[in-house]
């Protein structure tokens, strides 16, 4: 069974009809081409398929597309405009480490943006806490905390 959604997509609107058993990952990937939104575990366990849904972090690989009809998902393709302009959070994950294979990235990184959001200067503690809902496999997170430490720093003075 199909339903027409319309979504708004990193400031884009879209009219598309979904499977109503199609979750929200799948049709970011399969039917918006945008495949920065990865699956890992299709259960919600990894958060490699975090992305911004109407101003708050979910794994949308538990959230069924028809669901989101009139709401506004925010994709890693949405917080950069391409290689040459990261964002200051992506930025800082190259530079400092925060990534090996890439896999989790894009779902660590959107959640970094929303504890930056709720938490301008958080603690390493409070980092941890933030990203405790996304994996990573390579990296012991070392790196990755340093990176939104990083990240913080110039979020703040570009302020």
């Amino acid at each position: 069974m199909k339903k027409t959604i319309q979504i708004t997509v990193n400031g884009k609107s879209y009219s598309r009809d979904a499977d109503t058993r199609q979750v929200l990952a799948d049709f970011l990937r399969d039917e918006l081409r945008l495949t920065g939104t990865h699956i890992g575990c299709g259960t919600g366990s990894c958060g490699a398929c975090t992305v911004v849904l109407d101003g708050r972090t979910v794994k949308s690989c538990c959230i069924l597309a028809a669901d989101v009809d009139g709401q506004e998902i925010t994709t890693i393709e949405g917080i950069s405009t391409g290689a040459q302009q990261l964002h200051p959070i992506q930025e800082a994950f190259v530079e400092f480490q925060g990534l090996q294979c890439g896999y989790c990235t894009p779902g660590m990184v959107l959640s970094a943006m929303q504890l930056l959001k709720e938490n301008p200067n958080p603690s390493e503690d409070e980092i941890r806490h933030g990203i405790s809902g996304n994996l990573c496999r390579c990296t012991g997170y070392h790196f990755i905390v340093k990176s939104i430490q990083e990240a913080a720093k110039r979020l703040q003075a570009s302020k």
